[in-house]
């Protein structure tokens, strides 16, 4: 079957994938559809809990662009395959500033109109439900209810955020609204059909190409979540605590893992079951690397064996459905207790978890230096263990860092709405930063010896160890484990294990 105005010879490839549909396209048909429903309810919801919170971090970006229209894409759909699309997630950016999570919908626009009196009037522009009199309503497979489910109206979205909301169809006039005496300005890769449209009305008015602008928006919108407030920290304290289940959903599918031939798949799909049932998914690839596997940062394929003897280093976290995500790593003996060049390893990497907390204490630390205290501690660790072929004063020196053949990578990442969030800030603003009360952030050293590495003695080849917590900064600038009751130690590990594998 093809579409109403084609022939198959004319057939655009766009239209194509309508063709197994069968759907009738009678009048009689058509209304039919439209008829025999009842009354929608119409009842608004409260305000989101998070609209106080996200009015304010509008107001403090509406002061950085006096007289400066700021447009702020959800985005869209993303085609996975064909016509399969992956889970949508709004932008960062736009949840933050409009305090959102998953619920939201494709396409939408946060757009802030500058005052004449200083200040921003924010207006979210999307595609409201459709009438049930439209085809859209049960045709259109993207955004039809009958597909996906109703959109919300615009009265709906307008009371759960506190932001007036209008129709999509006007987002290209609100643009042009004197655009050749304002500065737009959007926020790059958030959407390749906005940036398209700005970019045209742009090229209508003569407003010059302006991605400087554009990436000054992008960074804004980066540092202001460097502090986090009072409910997205509650939020972190919630994917927290989401993990520490997933976590132990994990330990005890170990017994399985270790029959299965790719049991980190099977690790995997226990944290990823949990994540679905908890909250969105989960934050990121969870990495569920097992024996040598351990020593490749980034493992994800995730199809190893997971044996008898050997650890296996978990880094995972749950992104809740306000799109808050966790972000945690323990190395854990396979079969329950960590054999002794293991533990020597273990608690070695535990050290420099401890040094990193203790130094994030205080006024005046900068956030590089939290990195610094945990290399202290390795390089030392690395000397004690007779593996650095220096002193661990000599290898601390800037034009030395042999330790670092161990530890590549940092130490500490923002937190929050992405994993790696703030990515976009200024260095000062982030690693030369001082740390304040609200930031969160990761504390993650690790030691890593490759199964081929000639320069470690035999007995730790293989060996690959990370732990990571996730860390708060107080009013009265303590460091403070979000991540505190996920057993760390490597005593209360294993009791953890023990208790959890009997259960």
């Amino acid at each position: 079957m093809t579409t109403d105005d084609a022939t198959p010879e004319n057939q655009s490839l766009e239209s194509r994938g309508n063709n197994r549909s069968q759907r009738p396209t009678s009048d009689v048909f058509r209304e039919f559809m439209t008829q025999h429903w009842a009354p929608r309810d119409t009842t608004l919801p409260e305000p989101n809990a998070s609209a106080p919170f996200a009015k304010v971090r509008r107001d403090k970006i509406s002061e950085l662009f006096t007289g400066d229209r700021l447009i702020i894409p959800a985005g869209g759909l993303q085609v996975r395959s064909n016509d399969t699309d992956y889970p949508y997630r709004p932008h960062s950016a736009f949840a933050h500033m409009l305090g959102t999570g998953t619920d939201f919908e494709p396409d939408a626009v946060l757009v802030l109109d500058p005052n004449e009196d200083g200040g921003h009037e924010a207006t979210i522009y999307f595609h409201p439900c459709a009438s049930r009199d439209t085809d859209q309503f049960f045709a259109d497979s993207r955004y039809g209810e009958f597909w996906v489910g109703a959109r919300p109206t615009l009265e709906y979205i307008a009371a759960a955020t506190g932001v007036r909301t209008v129709h999509i169809d006007e987002l290209k006039d609100a643009i042009s609204k004197d655009a050749g005496q304002v500065q737009l300005r959007v926020v790059p890769g958030a959407s390749d059909q906005v940036s398209a449209l700005v970019a045209e009305v742009r090229s209508e008015v003569g407003q010059a190409a302006a991605s400087e602008v554009d990436e000054a928006l992008a960074e804004a919108l980066s540092e202001a979540r460097l502090i986090k407030d009072e409910w997205e920290i509650e939020q972190m304290k919630l994917a927290v605590a989401a993990t520490a289940e997933g976590f132990e959903d994990m330990i005890r599918s170990l017994p399985r893992a270790t029959t299965h031939h790719r049991g980190e798949r099977v690790l995997e799909g226990a944290f990823g079951a949990k994540a679905r049932e908890e909250g969105n998914a989960v934050g990121y690839d969870t990495i569920a690397a097992a024996g040598n596997n351990a020593n490749t940062l980034h493992w994800t394929a995730n199809n190893g064996k997971v044996n008898d003897g050997e650890l296996v280093l978990i880094d995972a976290g749950i992104e809740i459905d306000s799109l808050y995500t966790a972000d945690i790593t323990r190395t854990l003996p396979i079969n329950g207790k960590f054999s002794e060049p293991q533990r020597r390893v273990y608690n070695a990497v535990l050290k420099a978890c401890e040094a990193a907390l203790e130094r994030a204490h205080g006024t005046g630390v900068k956030f590089r230096d939290v990195h610094a205290a945990a290399m202290e501690v390795i390089a030392h660790e690395l000397e004690d263990l007779g593996i650095l072929p220096v002193s661990a004063e000599e290898s601390l020196q800037p034009d030395c860092q042999l330790h670092r053949r161990w530890m590549v990578h940092g130490t500490s990442h923002h937190l929050g709405l992405d994993v790696h969030d703030c990515a976009q800030a200024r260095k000062d603003m982030y690693l030369d930063a001082e740390l304040q009360p609200g930031m969160c952030f990761t504390i993650e050293p690790g030691l890593y010896f490759h199964a081929d590495d000639l320069a470690v003695p035999e007995e730790y080849r293989g060996i690959g160890v990370r732990i990571e917590d996730d860390i708060v900064i107080t009013d009265d600038h303590r460091a403070v484990r979000l991540s505190e009751d996920i057993p760390r130690t490597a005593d209360d590990v294993e009791a953890w294990m023990a208790k959890l594998l009997q259960s």
